[in-house]
């Protein structure tokens, strides 16, 4: 538990209750840098008492926002779970909850500018302020929420090929149950398009109709190539980091070649120091 991220997240304003109470939920559950969230959806439905496929959406939502990050996933009885982090400099970035200035109309008589303080009891004052203020309360956009989905399940159809389209109304129920299983829609594009180009040119007895796609779960194999093609664009970038940090210590020559981005990259991968820049004839 980390107070520090419990009080970062209790101090900004997440759009609705839900979001702020799976949110707080998590932070209670990170480290002081925000990494280290293990818990799964169940988890989260069990103790906020909400309902599952809200858990979902709102997690869904995080990730879209960068308010999440998946840094991994672990092991667990029914299978993996996986590792969020709080992006603290997300959360910083969000509005404030402090309570703003009320404007008052001219009065005859004066009146006080702050709250009452209520009753006195045995020289105890009542409680400062009210415990809630009108302005504070946010109603969830569920509408717009439900609107936005409905789109992207769309978007998504609409890139399978359309000679092999078949059962609209249940291959978008199919994507959106899809969707609040945590897939990131635009990972299951990237995934109807694969097939889609894949496919290309296959014979009528070859292809899939969209309705039994998505209802076998063939979408899953063209998920874990994508998973996997990231995973080795991420080696290669970090061996090619590696590479220019070498460089930069050693003042190679080549060094010219780097460039102000890669600069920054190996700057933020804390692979080099501002020092060993300067001293490889770089100007800060």
């Amino acid at each position: 538990m980390s107070w520090r991220v419990a009080n970062t997240c209790a101090e900004r304003k997440f759009g609705s209750a839900t979001r702020k109470q799976i949110i707080m939920f998590l932070a209670d559950k990170a480290s002081d840098d925000g990494s280290g969230i293990w818990c799964s959806k169940g988890t989260i439905q069990r103790h906020t008492e909400l309902g599952e496929t809200t858990v979902k959406r709102t997690i869904r939502d995080f990730l879209k926002e960068g308010i999440l990050v998946e840094t991994g996933a672990r092991g667990c009885k029914n299978g993996f779970t996986i590792v969020y982090r709080i992006d603290l400099a997300r959360i910083e970035a969000l509005e404030l909850t402090a309570e703003p200035d009320i404007e008052t109309g001219a009065t005859v008589d004066p009146v006080q500018t702050g709250p009452g303080t209520g009753a006195v009891v045995a020289g105890v004052p009542g409680p400062p302020r009210p415990p809630n203020h009108p302005k504070t309360i946010h109603k969830p956009p569920t509408r717009e929420r439900v609107a936005a989905e409905d789109e992207e399940a769309e978007k998504i159809l609409a890139a399978y090929p359309p000679d092999r389209l078949r059962g609209k109304a249940e291959c978008l129920g199919r994507i959106r149950d899809i969707l609040d299983a945590e897939i990131v829609a635009e990972d299951l594009l990237l995934a109807v398009k694969s097939y889609a180009t894949e496919s290309a040119g296959f014979t009528r007895s070859k292809v899939c109709f969209s309705d039994n796609w998505f209802k076998s779960g063939r979408w899953r194999a063209y998920l874990k190539d994508i998973a996997k093609g990231r995973e080795e664009t991420k080696a290669k970038e970090a061996e090619m980091l590696a590479g220019l940090a070498s460089w930069v210590a050693d003042k190679h020559p080549l060094c010219r070649h780097i460039t102000p981005g890669q600069i920054d990259a190996l700057l933020a991968a804390e692979l080099v120091t501002q020092a060993q820049i300067q001293a490889a004839g770089f100007r800060s």
